[in-house]
């Protein structure tokens, strides 16, 4: 469904950080309510740590509120709005999926802008997904090589220099650390590049192996030989949050349904009925 975004009047200086959110909130409008809904959120959750309280503060992040109560009640029956566990869900796929179109790209040198914003923007996607609580091993992973990634590409791009692909040397780690925490005048992506976020790829990859550039889509196989898809491992791994969610509430027969179709899906490969 596509959204109008808020009419909002400029965005405070104290507020300024969040403008990146809401950016990426507008850029996904028309293509993503999910992604426009809770980047917005995060920015508003984050803006009203920032806020100094001014009156213009307080408008700002009023008509904020007012639009992602307004929104959440149009858009209720989207389980990604109204589910935390199917939002989660949906908003790790998506990091993920530019994530790994910028990774494959960068390990095969094709250095621009665009990968530069893809995986600035999975960097961002990750911290939205702080809203649910502790980010996973894997997630705080990349978020911390995807904002790595997007600097030194970007002031290599800057200075004239020729990046190097993929993941850094060991000997690299100092300047790992330097580039992420380093409060000289490096510029980052966020800083130059319009918008600070991507033009989404049209076709971005939707499994780990299309980042080590296999064919197909299959990223497992279990014991007995069904191939499965990150999509499909995904959609168990919803069933296997919703059973736990389900217990928090008492709900034994929930829980016990989800669970029956995680189990369906992951060894027999077929969506349960």
């Amino acid at each position: 469904m596509a959204l109008t975004g808020p009419d909002l009047p400029k965005i405070p200086t104290p507020l300024k950080s969040i403008q990146q959110y809401l950016t990426i909130a507008t850029k996904h409008d028309q293509r993503d309510c999910v992604v426009s809904y809770w980047c917005r959120l995060y920015a508003l959750q984050t803006g009203l740590k920032l806020s100094t309280k001014t009156s213009e503060e307080t408008n700002f992040l009023l008509k904020l509120m007012d639009w992602l109560e307004i929104t959440k009640k149009e858009l209720h029956d989207n389980e990604a709005i109204s589910n935390d566990v199917a939002a989660q869900a949906h908003l790790e796929n998506w990091a993920l999926k530019l994530f790994l179109y910028a990774d494959k790209n960068d390990r095969a040198a094709n250095f621009s802008n665009n990968v530069v914003q893809s995986f600035y923007t999975a960097q961002a996607l990750y911290n939205v997904l702080t809203l649910f609580g502790e980010l996973s091993v894997e997630a705080a992973q990349n978020r911390k090589y995807a904002q790595w990634k997007a600097s030194y590409i970007h002031n290599c791009l800057m200075n004239g220099e020729t990046p190097v692909p993929g993941p850094k040397e060991q000997n690299e780690d100092n300047d790992f650390e330097e580039a992420l925490n380093n409060d000289a005048p490096a510029e980052s992506p966020k800083d130059n590049i319009p918008q600070s976020i991507p033009s989404i790829p049209a076709s971005p990859p939707t499994t780990r192996t299309e980042s080590l550039e296999a064919e197909d889509n299959t990223a497992y196989k279990t014991d007995s030989g069904v191939k499965l898809s990150v999509e499909q491992v995904s959609k168990a791994q919803k069933f296997i949050k919703w059973a736990s969610s389900a217990l928090d509430y008492d709900d034994i027969s929930t829980s016990v349904t989800n669970l029956r179709k995680a189990i369906h899906l992951l060894t027999t490969g077929q969506e349960p009925a």
